[in-house]
């Protein structure tokens, strides 16, 4: 059965003799004398669509300059307080750390805390407090003395041009917010003070006192815990938990970066030797794992059916006191003859369907895994097109630098924004939005005080953030579009040479991206300009689900996981009907929208074919990331445990072992996905031309087919002349 089966040229795409109809999926390639591989003449295609993407790259640039010249991220790195001055910065270089008077009200807001801040004073400080301190106990102090202590009060955190001895009334200091009610010892993260408790104290419920005995209070009377402290300052409380770790890992960077570099190198030089080897593995790796999963099938039904038989004449039968649970008491239903029987005929029913496909698509499994043997061989003939990727990616590399830079320029185009903080001690976080509203320093009025909470909010700073976004997508998915075209060229260049490797273009490379660059740009930007709308799309959705999260309308998230389970496939279909169609693009030198057509029917006439290539493809490769990244992974592994002999005098000493490994491995799976990329490319690639090299020809002397001998024999196809070069040979 494995012998035929595909010995003809699947039907679907033929034109009907008698009544000459185009067929369902249109008709199959005529074919052209003059056709010799990739065309040299051809024009420019998608002119609109190539003069959009420059106008909107102009546009991006437009963006970034003028973010360079009104932005200032500088307001983004150094914090800023309720002044607005930035600390660490200008007139207030000595103060680089930011104080926050009371922590508990950022607990209050809760995720307003993104929109309209912490409300509460923030001031610069040289150092973050290392006291406990509240001003309770200076004014118990100042009672019981009968005036105001100087020492005390300059124990005091107030405002900036605020003189804490300048009045006698402390309370008025505290009511006003010109003065902390309370301060912890605090630890500088990033230039924020946060309270050091969290490593210092084992119950975070109990009340924070001073050194004399006094309970830490905010102004409306609530007791300091640290829990509550906790809750105000988690993620900062989170980052100096492990701050600690972050600096051992750098550590261990700096000592072992060399050898990371030679890691890299290592996984480079066994990801092209694999390459090569796949050339002779390739059916071993599929034909064992075929036959791996269809024995491990017939054990379960045999397994199965064993039990169901010893416990079908077994005299013993499991008895329970109560309910079974299948949570709890999975051995229950291990126990029942029902149980097995189920697990035998579904076992015996998907392994009958496993081995029937098996058999039915035996052949064509044996072609995917001769085109993968065909991409080897080309991969061999173009040893250049394996160091291609390494193009798209430093241009990747460039322009994610350049968007980073330019986003964050734009973003420091605000201005600063103030908020009134009403004196307020209400605790629902709803009044708290109501009552912060927007003003000026110079505006605040009684009883509430205006302070800076953050930059922004300009409608044309948000509407350039979104637009940078958009190109963001739009721009990536242009460099890996010019990464395949430029593949396909290549690889389609060694396909259509009737004599391998002599026919083979001397730079195929360098030729297909000159094409490209010269006629396709519209066409790469028509491409990319569709993948980028869908995943802004689902960017989009993805925004919108984090805002409905916690939402009882169920009816809303549904209808919202329903569309961005949608556009997910959309965007798998279109990546998938892109790169073919860029492979025809390269070919022929049509537009993107004819190339689309024209390979959606090719795979659609070959449609069966078309799925077990590209399965058997996608599960060789997988296992080829695996294997790279295993031995790159385990090499590593031993190496830096000093495990290697005769080279443990080269290991570093290390705080985390595991840190160069993991970046390593890391580095490796990166490094495979590069090169298998260009594998993935060539398989396609020669598989299309496959296709229509049977549509086309008939191996006749007037239409010899291009493909190899062995693809040939497979199909039981040869053609029926004997070359002229061959004429004599032995």
């Amino acid at each position: 059965m494995c012998g035929g089966g595909d010995n003809k040229v699947e039907d679907a795409g033929k034109v009907d003799d008698a009544g000459g109809e185009k067929a369902k999926y249109g008709e199959a390639k005529k074919f052209d004398p003059n056709f010799k591989g990739p065309i040299k003449q051809r024009s420019c295609t998608d002119v609109i669509c190539c003069l959009l993407f420059f106008i909107c790259v102009l546009a991006m640039v437009a963006c970034s300059v003028l973010g360079y010249v009104r932005g200032n991220p500088i307001k983004l790195i150094y914090p800023t307080d309720s002044d607005g001055n930035l600390c660490g910065s200008g007139d207030y270089a000595s103060k680089p750390n930011l104080m926050y008077f009371d922590l508990l009200e950022c607990a209050k807001m809760g995720v307003g805390v993104i929109t309209f801040g912490c409300p509460t004073p923030q001031v610069c400080v040289t150092n973050c407090t290392s006291t406990y301190y509240v001003y309770l106990e200076t004014q118990a102090l100042e009672t019981v003395a009968g005036g105001m202590l100087t020492a005390e009060r300059s124990k005091m955190l107030c405002k900036n041009n605020v003189d804490p001895t300048a009045t006698s009334n402390l309370q008025t200091l505290i009511d006003n917010q010109d003065c902390a009610p309370y301060y912890v010892e605090n630890t500088a993260v990033i230039g924020r003070c946060i309270p050091s408790i969290f490593g210092q104290i084992t119950d975070l419920a109990s009340d924070l006192s001073t050194s004399g005995g006094y309970v830490l209070q905010s102004s409306d009377g609530t007791n300091v815990t640290g829990n509550a402290l906790d809750d105000a300052s988690y993620f900062l409380a989170l980052f100096f938990q492990f701050k600690e770790y972050g600096e051992l890992i750098y550590k261990d960077v700096v000592a072992s970066w060399w050898m990371l570099l030679v890691g890299l190198g290592m996984a480079m030089l066994v990801a092209m030797i694999w390459i090569v080897l796949l050339r002779w593995l390739a059916g071993i790796m599929v034909w064992v794992t075929i036959f791996a999963l269809l024995g491990l099938l017939g054990f379960s039904t045999y397994y199965s059916y064993s039990k169901y038989y010893e416990l079908k004449f077994s005299n013993t039968t499991a008895t329970y006191g109560f309910a079974p649970s299948f949570a709890s008491n999975f051995n229950y239903f291990l126990s029942l003859q029902k149980t097995w029987l189920a697990f035998g005929c579904i076992s015996a029913t998907i392994t009958t369907i496993y081995l029937l496909l098996i058999l039915c698509l035996c052949t064509r499994i044996r072609l995917a895994v001769q085109l993968i043997k065909e991409a080897s061989k080309a991969i061999g003939s173009m040893f250049s097109t394996l160091f291609w990727p390494v193009i798209p990616w430093i241009l990747e590399i460039a322009f994610i630098a350049y968007w980073a830079v330019s986003a964050v320029f734009v973003a420091s185009m605000g201005a600063a924004n103030y908020y009134s903080n009403s004196t307020n001690t209400s605790t629902d976080g709803v009044n708290y939005y109501l009552q912060r509203i927007p003003c000026t320093p110079s505006s605040s009025a009684a009883g509430s005080v205006c302070e800076f909470v953050k930059y922004g909010g300009d409608e044309y700073t948000i509407v350039m953030q979104v637009y940078l976004l958009f190109m963001f997508l739009w721009v990536l998915n242009f460099i890996i579009a010019l990464g395949q075209m430029v593949l396909a060229g290549a690889f389609a260049s060694y396909y259509w040479a009737y004599t391998k490797p002599d026919d083979i273009p001397a730079f195929p490379i360098i030729g297909s991206l000159g094409r490209t660059l010269r006629y396709h740009i519209g066409s790469l930007a028509f491409g990319s300009l569709i993948i980028a709308i869908i995943q802004f799309i689902r960017i989009g959705l993805e925004y919108l689900d984090s805002k409905l999260k916690g939402s009882e309308n169920a009816v809303a998230r549904f209808f919202l996981r329903c569309l961005k389970c949608c556009f997910w496939c959309l965007e798998k279909f279109m990546k998938f009907l892109n790169k073919n169609a860029y492979i025809l693009v390269a070919v022929y030198g049509k537009n993107f929208c004819v190339s689309a057509k024209d390979a959606f029917f090719l795979i659609m006439r070959n449609i069966v074919r078309t799925v077990v290539v590209d399965k058997m493809t996608d599960f060789v490769l997988f296992l080829s990331k695996l294997v790279v990244t295993a031995a790159v992974c385990a090499g590593a592994f031993f190496w830096f445990q000093g495990k290697v002999p005769f080279f443990t005098n080269y290991v570093p000493t290390l705080n985390y072992y595991l840190t160069p490994v993991i970046i390593l491995t890391v580095a490796a799976y990166l490094v495979a996905c590069c090169f298998f990329s260009v594998y993935s490319m060539a398989v396609t690639t020669i598989y299309l031309s496959f296709l229509e090299d049977l549509e086309k020809h008939d191996g006749s002397a007037e239409k010899p087919y291009y493909m190899s001998k062995e693809l040939m024999k497979l199909l039981g196809k040869r053609n029926k002349f004997l070359e002229p070069e061959k004429k004599g040979c032995c």
